[in-house]
């Protein structure tokens, strides 16, 4: 089942290929979208420089050749090119009841070729807050994850958490002066920012008063730690696996509240490569790409230049020996490759770290652990901005604790649904109002076009106008409560939906278009694209239920069938919001 654009673009560059010749057979119509009509070929101009003659004659030549007369009405040239599309009522109703099959998927088609797609995203760090900055890293990669997904590719989720490297040695060394079964140490479990603080302020507080000359000071021992940690000591070993335990557990914490698929069985921290980090040195040095510059050992991949116009190194191990994020980011891709067999990695990072991402992509490349054919790229992450515009924080300028966020949404939700509808059970104004808050927050982050910063404020997340999630959930409660209505009443949906006047035809047009986006998103990334949709979508099935009574409706069959179209933007709607990790309570 063809989307309008999938047709028409066929019907045209067949129309191209007999008015201008076979080379012009694959030539891009540009089917678009038109405020004129339903959608407008854009080809004309393109073709008409080309072939060295007038738009207007190149659009006329089209109009002569192209044969869509089973899909839409003959084509109308308009201004110096364009050709406006009206597609026929009854094709588009059509269309519309081949959604309705099972076998439709819902008009989404199934990959010409399913990919391994490897996505990097969430990435908090052991013994520490997940803040406001968290969100969007997590939110934007589940709903790619689950987006890649329903497209019948296969995701394999990376959590890249960050469990190694220096912090650990002032983190052991506090959990064992306060003790392993203290109160404090509690605190990873509840407030891990806590924990963490009173371990920087003892390292902050050695560092100020000069290291001891045996080397007992917090800072020296700390420091040490480190070594012994990374030399493989046992007792070491098992103190750091006690703190990325009593992490996980926070974790799960969170991403259960926000209703994100990371498990533990996506965990791969930054431990996970650190058997390979001197392999990946030598391998960089024995062919020719690294050398030793300063004392430590680098890659210059090419084009990147710092401000003296000089190279720019990527360090791959300092000066004293150690390693730091690029050769674990380099051993992690080599990994994914390798090992995972990726077709496509997704970085699901802040935007501040393109410059790393990009000459590591470079480098691998350079080594030949990215071949041409595998796809790596950046899903750069704006931040989120409190009504100041600046990064969202708290009132003592600390980073907002997620944890503290998502429950001031969930209790917002709470007491607008106890005022509203105090009839329900407890436990179902419970269910949903965290639908609603934790799925105004995701929304809202999603919505966004995940490279832009955007200003957090839950009354316009929660607000029930509008592009929130709120308004969407609205519109699958309200659909489920006439199905509920109809049931009782003994009207059953027909087997397709009603499509003639205006609203209806609207609302099926829009329809058609889900399958497209979710391979736009899927494709581009983006998973602003499909909350643009879906309130698109909403808004026409607003504009339909008011034009075209369904339970009121006096003809027998047009009931029917506009209850068919009802329940149809449902299940697209809900899909749509799965997708995007979003609930759909049954009532609001």
């Amino acid at each position: 089942m063809p989307a309008p654009e999938i047709a028409l673009t066929e019907r045209f560059q067949t129309a191209f290929a007999a008015a201008f010749g076979p080379e012009y057979a694959q030539a891009d119509p540009i089917i678009r979208p038109s405020q004129f009509a339903d959608f407008q070929c854009n080809a004309a101009m393109g073709l008409a420089k080309r072939l060295g003659r007038k738009p207007r004659d190149i659009a006329a030549e089209i109009v002569a050749a192209v044969d869509l007369a089973d899909i839409a009405e003959t084509p109308e040239i308009a201004g110096p090119g364009f050709l406006n599309i009206r597609l026929r009522t009854d094709w588009v109703a059509a269309q519309a009841a081949e959604l309705t099959a099972p076998s439709a998927a819902l008009g989404v088609p199934a990959p010409e070729r399913a990919q391994t797609v490897v996505l990097d995203y969430s990435a908090p760090n052991v013994a520490k807050e997940m803040h406001v900055g968290h969100l969007r890293t997590t939110v934007v990669g589940d709903s790619i994850a689950r987006t890649l997904e329903k497209l019948g590719h296969t995701v394999v989720r990376q959590n890249h958490i960050g469990d190694w490297g220096t912090p650990f040695g002032m983190l052991i060394e506090h959990l064992l002066e306060v003790g392993e079964d203290s109160a404090e140490a509690e605190l990873l479990k509840t407030d891990p920012n806590a924990f963490y603080q009173a371990a920087r302020a003892k390292f902050d507080a050695a560092e100020a008063a000069g290291a001891a000359d045996d080397g007992s000071d917090f800072a020296s021992r700390a420091r040490a730690r480190v070594a012994t940690l990374q030399s493989g000591d046992a007792e070491s070993l098992r103190i750091w696996t006690n703190l990325v335990e009593l992490s996980k557990q926070y974790f799960h914490r969170i991403y259960d509240m926000l209703d994100v698929t990371l498990t533990d069985e996506h965990l791969a921290g930054e431990s996970t490569y650190n058997d390979q980090l001197a392999a990946v040195c030598d391998d960089l040095e024995a062919a020719g790409i690294a050398r030793i510059s300063d004392g430590a050992l680098c890659v210059f991949p090419a084009g990147f230049t710092g401000r003296d116009e000089q190279p720019l190194p990527l360090i791959i191990r300092k000066s004293d020996g150690g390693y730091g994020y690029a050769t674990t980011d380099l051993a992690a891709l080599r990994h994914r490759v390798r090992d995972l067999g990726a077709d496509r990695i997704g970085y699901v990072v802040g935007s501040a770290q393109e410059l790393h991402f990009t000459m590591v992509f470079t480098s691998a490349r350079e080594a030949g652990w990215l071949p041409e054919q595998v796809e790596a790229e950046h899903v750069k992450i704006g931040s989120v901005l409190g009504e100041d515009g600046k990064i969202l924080r708290t009132r003592s300028g600390s980073s907002l604790r997620l944890m503290a966020l998502l429950e001031e949404a969930v209790a917002a939700a709470r007491t607008v649904i106890d005022e509203l509808r105090p009839d329900l059970p407890e436990a179902e104004r419970e269910q949903i109002a965290h639908d609603i808050g934790i799925g105004g927050v995701k929304y809202a982050d999603l919505s966004t076009a995940h490279d832009s910063d955007y200003t957090f404020d839950l009354d316009r997340m929660l607000a029930l106008t509008g592009n929130t999630a709120p308004y969407l959930q609205y519109a699958v409660a309200r659909i489920r409560s006439i199905g509920r209505k109809a049931a009782a009443q003994g009207v059953a949906a027909a087997p397709a939906p009603h499509v003639e006047n205006d609203a209806e035809r609207a609302l099926a047009l829009q329809l058609l278009e889900f399958g497209p986006t979710l391979v736009s998103v899927g494709a581009e990334f983006e998973p602003h694209r499909l909350c643009a949709y879906l309130f698109s979508l909403a808004q026409a099935f607003t504009s339909f239920y008011e034009a075209s009574p369904i339970l009121k409706e006096a003809d027998e069959q047009v009931r029917a069938g506009r209850l068919a179209l009802a329940e149809l933007t449902e299940r697209v709607l809900v899909e749509g919001l799965d997708a995007l990790g979003v609930n759909a309570p049954q009532q609001m």
